[in-house]
């Protein structure tokens, strides 16, 4: 049957009706349609072929980068060398050598409590909150699960996996043990009972298990710890307890010596208690490692609880022990803790955060020999870092993973693809002067899995804006993440003294240098940042070291209007039209002080200067709205809900200041009456209140989007050279926030001019440019829409995306430049002529409810699309994709849609991402070629792609979580030590807990539930009969292994047993 394919029905349905409508599906429907005739531009439908179509269109997402958000559990497979980590909210994330990073997702979003690996066997069982019991598929590069175990009548606490085994064995709440066979994920009828572990004399109940270990010299024992201070030695053959070790103080955790005669444990109490199995009455060692010694002979001290323990020896050292937490209740201010004991020496590592769980990494998979450690995990709640234990000092490991994205909260992101391949080496040039010192010298420890570089060749960046005022940019090629460099912007302002930083943060909610907008020019490599405190800093990058002063301007934006109702006679009204007012200004200083000494600045970015909003009328400036920065004008333009400022940041002058009002000029929509007289409101300091509070564009946005008014956008030709700064006009109550501003190139009828677009949130599109080079000059047809503007895009005749210049980048601090290389190289991407621009541009714009395309000169609306109705779009940007343009859309519902350029014609509308927290509509960014990105978790970065090709290429670019590495071998015991160091009976667990011998478990207790994960690469993708020969072959060819090693073995016993006879009979002959 042939397949039906409704999106290229719906592509040909919309090409062949240029006036019908367009679905806009969950969105709210939409119509495409022309806003009147083309004029001379004729009919865009025939003279541009537009080539993309939803064959070109798939979402799916890509990867994830940063550290797991509310992590709770930690696994390591020792022979795969991959390390796992489960949250608090059902996710794991699985981490290799860099490249390799999977992240995996529980349906049900329980937390996760404990994570086992079936040690190279490409399997991971994951314990969660909810009692259920997943066995995950890692010999596929998107794990998937494979079974599930719901337990209904007892809570989970604790799992254990024997090396090489196929028994999991599960603790419960109620103290119960039971034992899940991982290949059927079926439970035994084998059950230790809670009442037959413990005497029957005792009368309470000994807890929940918070411990289960198989003896490493004898595999038919388990050790048992129950939560009260109760060890049971359990012998899985006779089905009775060996002994019983009993403590009165709460047990924590239990470590095994490598022989299996001791074992040790930590408790409630700060203390380490060490058990012999020959004597199990008491400990044979009891120490608190932090606890006072008391004078008179007493026993130390209380400290804080021991969390976890673990007992590593060495074959040529003293063994370790390394635990968490046991410090003094008298250090309250101390911060979380790892303890290093080797030999007497005790070393403290102090952490940033609290500790959730650690391991030591051993060179050995198997618990019966010297176990050798070399590095320790430690999972904190905000970072993961690795100890090195083979210096004497414990270095810690360079942390090769993007883990410190939240090193402060991420506050905005931009996202660049396909940007100049020069940029990432320059970058990690001058990042990497600035990296700490004092690592370990030895490689990274977690070095699993493989990861080749796949098809996808363009370089990518990412930009974080956090709220320390940093910044940091991020190598993102190839669905990788790796820091390139970092950037303190708040190294510019002088440090603020305890009076001041509480004055400021009275005024700004947030951290004061927090980074709220970027602008960053690749070719040019201009970069700007605009801060919470109403600043703008312009950065130039630069190779070499400078020690100069910052040059700062001071703009106001803030105007006020009163009624006098009898004027002075001698005031003389400044401006034709405010004859019966008086223009009253206070002036202060700004938010932040500017460092006024010559400042050192390394090689990299380095401000070249400061533009600062200033106190006006006894108000603080508002924060910044909009950002546009231009290199080859040397401008900066920037906004906020007072006004608008164009700075040449070249000559370092104001080119314009002025209020929202006067951007309507004479084509204002609305009646606007003079405000009438109010009262004013005292602050302590004698100074006039003479605005309303702002109010946050963000809120605002999220609440009601329109409020009946249309949005407008206004442009301007910027000037060619500095002019001096406009004298401020007033303000209105009702002026609208300025909310976009582009640079772009402007055709009119008989030329060609660079013209500034300005967006207001009043829905109305003020359109107007003059052929002058010496002023600022507006004119004068409003167009509206509905919904404040997101972005706006300019074509050519041809529908290609016209670029705005820039100017070529050359070092500012460069010796080498003489007096003809000073001179600026400009770059021009769309031609300077009208000949050779054509007839005709087209403006792209598009606002939270709907999407225009006009015809410029003529201002004709083309095109219309009515994206939503019942919701509103929160990010908008005009992409290019496969040599074409389109526009991508991010709606407030969750649907992610694509809009063909210029017909408007929808290529996608998928519900993919619910807009479950503002942190995903605040930093959810497009960018080329089908990428995309949202901050997902305080810590965590979400790629996705929306292109097809993007997602048919997707497997290649993902790391391999499995590689097939031999097991290493046992350490040979010795003929001797076998015979009398262990027990000399075979453990066969099958026999034992198989339904033949143990039964069938009650119904009742667990339910089995079938994973959707299939078997991939060598287990067999596919099902089936060829599936099911491909894993009774490999099944054969692991048994023939086996039977190999087995006879390679017996004739090596057999040969030491020759050998031994020989030397006894010798033995014999020698004596008398």
């Amino acid at each position: 049957m042939k397949k039906f394919n409704f999106r290229k029905v719906l592509d040909g349905l919309t090409a062949s009706s240029p006036g019908g409508s367009a679905g806009g599906g969950g969105a709210g429907g939409g119509s495409a349609h022309p806003g009147g005739t083309a004029g001379a531009a004729g009919t865009p439908r025939e003279e541009i072929q537009e080539t993309l179509t939803s064959d070109y269109f798939q979402i799916c997402k890509t990867v994830r980068h940063g550290f797991p958000y509310l992590p709770t559990a930690l696994a390591f497979d020792p022979v795969q060398k991959i390390l796992a980590i489960g949250t608090r909210t059902g996710a794991i994330r699985i981490l290799g050598r860099p490249g390799v990073d999977c992240y995996c997702q529980h349906e049900s979003g329980a937390a996760v409590l404990q994570l086992q690996f079936l040690i190279n066997e490409g399997a991971l069982v994951s314990a969660c909150a909810d009692d259920t019991l997943h066995l995950w598929n890692l010999r596929q590069k998107r794990p998937a699960i494979l079974h599930s175990l719901k337990f209904n009548r007892e809570r989970i606490t604790y799992c254990h996996l024997p090396f090489q085994s196929k028994w999991l064995y599960v603790g419960t709440e109620r103290g119960n043990t039971h034992i899940v066979n991982i290949e059927s994920f079926i439970l035994s009828g084998y059950v230790i009972m809670w009442n037959k572990a413990i005497e029957l004399s005792t009368k309470t109940h000994p807890g929940p298990v918070v411990h289960l270990s198989d003896s490493p010299r004898d595999e038919g024992k388990l050790l048992i710890g129950y939560e009260n201070g109760t060890v049971v030695f359990w012998d899985l053959r006779s089905k009775r307890a060996d002994l019983r070790a009993y403590y009165d103080e709460a047990i924590h955790s239990v470590a095994w010596h490598h022989e299996g005669k001791q074992f040790m444990c930590s408790h409630s109490d700060g203390s380490l208690t060490l058990w012999n199995l020959k004597s199990p009455n008491r400990p044979f060692q009891t120490t608190i490692p932090h606890g006072k010694i008391q004078r008179d002979g007493k026993k130390p001290e209380s400290c804080k609880p021991i969390l976890k323990v673990e007992y590593k020896t060495c074959k040529s050292s003293e063994p370790f022990v390394i635990f968490s937490g046991g410090l003094s209740y008298d250090k309250a201010c101390r911060r979380p803790s790892l303890t290093i004991m080797h030999g007497k020496a005790i070393t403290v590592l102090e952490m940033d955060h609290p500790i959730v769980d650690f391991l030591t990494l051993c060179e050995t998979p198997y618990p019966n020999e010297f176990q050798e450690p070399y590095a320790v995990v430690v999972l904190l709640e905000k970072d993961l870092i690795v100890v090195d234990l083979t210096q004497s000092n414990f270095p810690i490991f360079e942390n090769p993973y993007p883990i410190d994205i939240h090193e402060s909260p991420v506050t905005c992101t931009e996202y660049f693809a396909d940007c100049p391949p020069d940029l990432i080496p320059v970058l990690y040039s001058v990042g990497a002067k600035h990296k700490k010192q004092g690592y370990s010298n030895k490689e990274w420890p977690i070095s699993g899995g493989a990861w080749n570089l796949g098809a996808q060749t363009y370089p990518e960046i990412i930009i974080t804006g956090h709220a320390d005022g940093s910044v940091k940019f991020w190598d993102a090629s190839a669905i990788t993440l790796q820091m390139l460099y970092k950037l303190k912007t708040s190294k510019v302002f002088e440090k603020q003294k305890p009076g001041e930083g509480k004055a400021t943060a009275e005024i700004v909610e947030e951290d004061p240098f927090a980074v709220q907008m970027m602008y960053w020019c690749p070719e040019s490599r201009i970069f700007c940042v605009a801060g919470v405190s109403a600043y703008v800093v312009v950065y130039r990058f630069s190779k070499h070291e400078v020690n100069t002063e910052i040059a700062s301007l001071e703009v106001r934006l803030q105007y006020e209007v009163e009624d006098i109702i009898t004027p002075e006679p001698e005031i003389i009204p400044q401006f034709p039209d405010a004859s019966s007012h008086l223009f009253v200004c206070f002036y202060f200083a700004p938010l932040l002080s500017v460092k006024t000494r010559p400042v050192r600045m390394p090689p990299g970015y380095q401000a070249d200067l400061v533009i600062q909003l200033v106190w006006v009328d006894g108000e603080p400036p508002q924060q910044i709205t909009s950002l546009a920065v231009n290199s080859a004008y040397g401008l900066v333009a920037f906004g906020n809900c007072n006004g608008l400022a164009v700075v040449d940041f070249m000559q370092k002058t104001v080119l314009l200041s002025m209020g929202t009002l006067e951007l309507y000029g004479s084509s204002d929509p609305y009646q606007r009456q003079p405000r009438s007289p109010r009262k004013s409101k005292q602050f302590a300091a004698g100074l006039t209140e003479l605005s309303d509070s702002p109010v946050s564009l963000e809120l605002e946005r999220c609440k009601s989007p329109t409020s009946g008014k249309g949005d407008w956008l206004l442009f301007l030709q910027p000037p060619t050279c500095s002019l001096s700064c406009m004298e401020e006009l007033s303000k209105e109550d009702l002026s609208p926030w300025l909310d976009k501003c582009v640079f772009c190139i402007y055709k009119s009828e008989s030329w060609v001019s660079p013209v500034l677009w300005i967006h207001c949130a009043d829905n109305q599109l003020n359109c107007g440019a003059s052929a002058s080079e010496r002023r600022l000059y507006f004119a004068g047809t409003v167009l509206t829409l509905k919904g404040a503007v997101l972005t706006f895009a300019c074509l050519d005749c041809t529908g290609t995306l016209i670029h705005p210049p820039y100017e070529v980048w050359r070092d500012p601090h460069s010796a080498d430049d003489g007096e003809k290389t000073r001179k600026r190289k400009l770059v021009m991407h769309s031609p300077s002529s009208s000949q050779d621009m054509g007839d005709h541009q087209f403006a792209v714009i598009c606002s939270e409810k709907q999407a225009k395309v006009f015809s410029l000169p003529s201002q004709t609306c083309l095109y219309v699309h009515n994206i939503t109705e019942t919701s509103f779009l929160l990010q908008a940007d005009v992409v290019t994709l496969c040599n074409s343009v389109c526009l991508a859309c991010f709606c407030a519902n969750g649907h992610i849609m694509t809009l063909s350029l210029p017909s408007l014609r929808p290529l996608l509308d998928i519900n993919y991402l619910p807009v479950t927290d503002m942190r995903i509509a605040r930093t959810f960014c497009f960018s080329n070629e089908g990428q995309a990105l949202y901050l997902s978790s305080p810590t965590e970065i979400q790629r996705l792609t929306y292109s097809q090709e993007m997602c048919d290429n997707l497997q290649d670019m993902l790391g391999d979580l499995f590689t097939p590495v031999e097991t290493p071998e046992a350490q040979n015991r010795g003929f001797l030590k076998g015979l009398f160091g262990g027990s000399g009976q075979a453990f066969d667990r099958e026999e034992l807990f198989g339904e033949a011998t143990a039964g069938k478990a009650s119904r009742s207790l667990a339910q089995h539930i079938p994973g959707s994960g299939g078997i991939e690469g060598v287990r067999g993708a596919a099902g089936g009969v060829i599936g099911d020969l491909t894993r009774a072959r490999i099944a054969l060819d692991e048994r023939g292994q086996k039977l190999g090693e087995l006879d390679e073995r017996t004739a090596s016993m057999m040969a030491s047993a020759e050998a031994f006879s020989k030397h006894a009979h010798e033995v014999g002959l020698f004596q008398p």
